[in-house]
């Protein structure tokens, strides 16, 4: 039967629940166990898809093109597993659910309340997961902390599971905050025994707490916690604040925590192999070379908005034995000549993926500064798009050359609709979502970063490369180094006689592994480390156009 391990949280939020939630699957898939992760997400959104990233980080999508929260990339990094939409249920979602099913006269006239028939459609979406997987282990993450109002169906769900699966079945770990108070220099457990005892008052009793710290956790302060929190001694884990997040798993696994939940619930498994996973953590604590990244977005102020490109850039430079330095630039700031001489320290140069028309010319600016200069630059979706335009206005000496998102009436739609969605009012109909083929054209950087001739790759977008500019462009020195199978879509362009000048309309970040970096990535950051010895080579003048605000 399968097993459950629930996630919950207290005294405050963004602990890194996710986190400890995705380094628990990653200690028991080493010990040879089959391991999915869900989420459980308290706001009524019925998916991220239409948030924007300043209110829940970036939207991380999946293989099936489920649009979900950022965590569930977080699981897929740590597992190494592909996660399906499933795996991220929102009240939005269960809300829905109950209420086309009222409307269907399933509930057959009954009174529709939160206890059982919201609770059960929880449930209902937590045995699910567990049946499409075929997991022997699920961990089920819930968002928030103890005491949000949004939360208590899913903890009241989740106090039900341990009576539905048995309780050498299900697994509860707390998630709490030891702050630190300067004026004394003390670790402080009273909103532990708090948070505990509301999670109590629901009817959970955690039979393991982590305890989030800045400083060391002492052996009273753990034997504190488990008296107060009647668990064991042992159930007390310290998570202290680390270099890197991959090294979460080795805290685990050095404080017993595999050992205890196998033996809790009767799990038989073998011993586990570490030596790639430390060999990565010790390549990302003691690297031998540095380079300068700059990504240049419109929502740089929350790094969560990019946090899987961030993720597969290091990623890329870990495998390499290199540190990666981000400079987060500002497109904004590049339209109104504002920081353009931090372009000048980067050894290359990424635009991520984005909607809306905010920043888009600071976006082409970085694309111009890296074409002139050779720079290497990895455009993502839109970052292809912006480097097929700025190439377009060079080309055609013409600076209305554009997008149709952004300048519906541009006498150059170089990236448009497809015409067969332009009839679609219904936008979602328009959005090409989740894994898609792409074949490589030999001879291509693309093709020498894969080493092989077809790809599936995960997009997230609207427009495509408008085809009527394909002998054009090509002409202007553009290579079209991935195409769909059809040959209709531009799934990766590149620049020619350029070191390295790449966009893809899909986003590579999200198949980015810590032992296994995306090849794009990989190539991009090879490129990198060549730029960042080649500092005598004679450089042209660039002058920024200024760009009003919209």
């Amino acid at each position: 039967m399968t097993k459950y391990i629930f996630c919950t949280g207290g005294v405050v939020s963004s602990l890194g629940k996710g986190v400890a939630a995705a380094s628990i699957g990653r200690i028991l898939k080493n010990r040879g166990l089959s391991v999915t992760v869900q989420k459980l997400d308290p706001y009524l959104n019925v998916d991220p898809g239409t948030m924007s990233p300043y209110e829940h980080g970036e939207v991380f999508v999946l293989e099936d093109g489920a649009e979900t929260d950022l965590d569930l990339g977080a699981y897929e990094r740590f597992i190494d597993e592909n996660l399906t939409r499933a795996s991220n249920l929102t009240s939005g979602q269960v809300y829905q659910q109950v209420i086309n099913r009222e409307r269907r006269g399933d509930y057959l006239g009954k009174t529709i309340q939160v206890i059982p028939h919201v609770t059960n459609q929880i449930k209902a979406g937590i045995t699910h997961v567990a049946r499409k997987s075929n997991a022997e282990i699920v961990i089920v993450e819930v968002g928030g902390t103890v005491g949000d109002i949004e939360g208590l169906p899913f903890l009241e769900a989740l106090r039900q599971m341990r009576k539905d699966a048995g309780r050498e079945n299900t697994f509860y770990i707390h998630v709490t905050l030891l702050p630190h108070l300067n004026t004394t220099g003390e670790l402080k457990t009273k909103p532990t025994q708090h948070s505990v005892r509301e999670l109590r008052g629901i009817g959970i009793q955690p039979d393991m707490i982590f305890c989030r710290a800045d400083l060391p956790v002492g052996d009273d302060l753990r034997e504190k916690i488990a008296l107060f929190c009647d668990v064991e001694k042992r159930a007390v884990v310290p998570l202290t604040t680390v270099e890197t997040i991959y090294e979460v798993p080795l805290i685990l696994e050095d404080a017993g925590v595999a050992e205890f939940i196998c033996e809790r619930m009767d799990i038989a498994c073998h011993s586990p192999d570490w030596g790639e996973w430390r060999s990565m953590v010790n390549h990302i604590k003691k690297p031998k070379t540095r380079i300068t990244i700059g990504v240049v977005g419109k929502y740089v102020e929350l790094e969560d908005a990019y946090i899987s490109v961030y993720e597969a850039l290091k990623h890329a430079a870990t495998n390499q034995e290199c540190e990666v330095k981000i400079e987060w630039m500002s497109s904004e700031d590049l339209e109104r000549m504002r920081g353009f001489d931090r372009l000048e320290r980067v050894n290359g140069i990424v635009v991520p993926g984005g909607f809306g028309e905010r920043g888009i010319e600071g976006k082409v600016v970085a694309a111009k500064f890296a074409r002139l200069r050779e720079v290497p630059y990895l455009g993502l979706c839109l970052g292809m798009q912006v480097m097929v335009i700025e190439l377009a206005r060079d080309s055609f000496e013409n600076e209305d050359a554009h997008s149709t998102e952004f300048n519906p009436t541009t006498p150059h739609p170089v990236i448009d609709l497809m015409p067969d969605q332009r009839d679609i009012a219904d936008l979602g109909g328009t959005m090409r979502l989740g894994s898609y083929p792409c074949h490589l054209v030999e001879g291509t950087i693309a093709a020498a970063a894969y080493q092989t001739d077809l790809v599936h790759e995960r997009h997230r977008h609207r427009f495509e490369f408008n085809n009527e500019y394909r002998e054009s462009l090509q002409e202007a020195g553009l290579v079209l180094s991935g195409l769909s199978p059809d040959g209709r879509l531009v799934e990766i362009a590149e620049l020619r006689d350029h070191p390295f000048m790449l966009g893809s309309q899909f986003h590579p970040e999200f198949k980015s592994r810590p032992t296994r970096p995306h090849p794009l990535f990989s190539a991009f950051i090879k490129a990198a480390r060549i730029q960042a010895g080649l500092t005598n080579r004679e450089a042209p003048v660039i002058t920024p156009e200024p760009v009003g605000q919209e």
